[in-house]
């Protein structure tokens, strides 16, 4: 594993933040190495007899691995490359543009060490579902909902990794009811390719917890949603002729500026395609 200290920003924190939060260490999981992931690493390695010092290299990616619990069988789930290959043919699209966008979208990782699929919980868009299922989201905006629920999108909230599965819980938890489920599942994107529960009917499942069910399947139960967003979204042309901004408008939708995708993209592609 990678060795990362204070300051990294990679794919590997967001593990390595994942395991310390099954630990017991109360963070924010995201793919930076922030002051509180400093104080969290040392105090593990403090309480395992390490070298106290905040560097996660060799010995303390071993005792972390030691007591991480993930599922023994997850690479299962993994996409391969042959699967990657495949789909570029298939779509008519160049290698490096499909693992860009899979590497953007959730690291190229599809599961979280606890082998359900990744998940973004977003409280604007759970507004929207419930407005859409009659439901008046005033009624339940207070203090304690609006970490879920918002008028406006923001990603003040955001929890990352696992802790996203409390906010979903959260979310329904608001009435308990079917109609609060479903427009709760409606409002995270899932898995590789971030599709937002809402497009299931859309892309061809009967409705949004059977979306849900082939999303805990594998990484290739993601890569055909993937499949069928961009033909159902008219994504293809611009995928095609890597046309990022274009692309980013269409999947990640106008405020696509504000996160950079369409640099993000160019970039991973720029990566890929020298291999």
């Amino acid at each position: 594993m990678r060795l990362l200290k204070h300051y990294t920003k990679a794919p590997e924190v967001l593990t390595l933040c994942e395991i310390l939060y099954q630990l017991g260490y109360n963070i924010k999981i995201s793919d930076s190495f922030t002051l509180e992931v400093d104080a969290a690493v040392k105090d593990f390695q403090s309480k395992n007899s390490l070298v106290v010092d905040g560097i996660v290299g060799v010995k303390t990616w071993a005792v972390l691995l030691e007591k991480d619990e993930r599922p023994v069988n997850q690479t299962d789930k993994f996409l391969k490359e042959s699967d990657l290959v495949n789909f570029a043919d298939e779509y008519n699209l160049e290698l490096a543009a499909v693992k860009a966008v899979n590497e953007i979208e959730s690291s190229g990782k599809g599961f979280l060490i606890n082998n359900k699929p990744k998940i973004l919980f977003e409280g604007h868009v759970f507004w929207n579902e419930l407005k859409k299922r009659g439901v008046d989201p005033n009624s339940y905006y207070n203090s304690n909902s609006q970490n879920v629920l918002y008028p406006k999108w923001t990603k003040v909230y955001y929890q990352g990794g696992v802790k996203e599965y409390d906010r979903l819980s959260e979310a329904i938890s608001l009435n308990n009811s079917p109609n609060f489920k479903e427009a709760a599942l409606s409002s995270a994107s899932w898995g590789s390719f971030q599709i937002m529960g809402y497009h299931a009917k859309n892309l061809g499942y009967s409705d949004v917890h059977h979306f849900v069910s082939q999303m805990e399947l594998n990484e290739g139960a993601h890569l055909k949603a993937f499949g069928k967003f961009l033909e159902k979204n008219n994504c293809l042309v611009h995928l095609r002729n890597k046309n990022w901004a274009g692309f980013a408008k269409l999947y990640n939708g106008a405020g696509y500026r504000e996160n950079k995708y369409d640099e993000k993209l160019a970039k991973a592609y720029a990566k890929y395609s020298q291999n």
